[in-house]
């Protein structure tokens, strides 16, 4: 049976925060919010993992937290983006303008030591974001596009003393995740 793995950094503490930022964008035809109480940045997507490779996984991702040598920092959530471009949104979020730093040397050696065991590579580059929606049609599009370009939000300041292994469960309610790992930074 595959399991569905993915490294983040929780930013959960700013849910409501990122709740008010999110709020006018449910009302734009079209777009799926996100829960802000299971906010996070993904720093890697593993994929759909053989539950005898979890160990595995688990020993490259500590090894990967080690070597990016990143110890506890703070991060700054703001600003509004889209992927994969302006004219055709996939997914809102929203930025982080500082730790992205710090984010994308843990990605770099999440990246390295993943690849290295076999996982396939991310195949776009790396932006620190927390998603707050996905569009399922255009139908609102241009409401997305004008409060993306209007509001430039400042969303708070968490504090990432950790990275975590995460399995995401997908269910009719949208995903749940169980941490099947949390390694410290120091």
């Amino acid at each position: 049976m595959a399991r569905r793995l993915f490294v983040r950094i929780e930013v959960s503490a700013l849910a409501d925060a990122i709740g008010e930022v999110q709020a006018p964008f449910t009302r734009a035809a079209g777009i799926d919010p996100t829960d802000p109480d299971r906010a996070h940045v993904t720093l890697k997507f593993v994929g759909d993992t053989a539950t005898d490779r979890v160990p595995e996984i688990r020993e490259a991702v500590e090894r990967a937290v080690r070597e990016a040598d990143v110890g506890p920092f703070e991060a700054r959530l703001g600003g509004l983006g889209v992927f994969p471009e302006f004219e055709y949104i996939d997914v809102v979020w929203i930025g982080v303008p500082r730790g992205a730093t710090e984010m994308t040397r843990l990605h770099d050696a999440l990246e390295d030591r993943t690849t290295a065991i076999g996982v396939d590579p991310t195949d776009h580059e790396f932006t620190p974001h927390v998603t707050i929606g996905r569009m399922r049609h255009a139908g609102g599009k241009e409401r997305v596009q004008e409060l993306v370009a209007e509001r430039d939000p400042d969303v708070g300041t968490v504090s990432v003393e950790a990275v975590e292994l995460t399995e995401s469960h997908l269910t009719g309610d949208g995903p749940t995740y169980e941490v099947l790992d949390r390694i410290a930074l120091e």
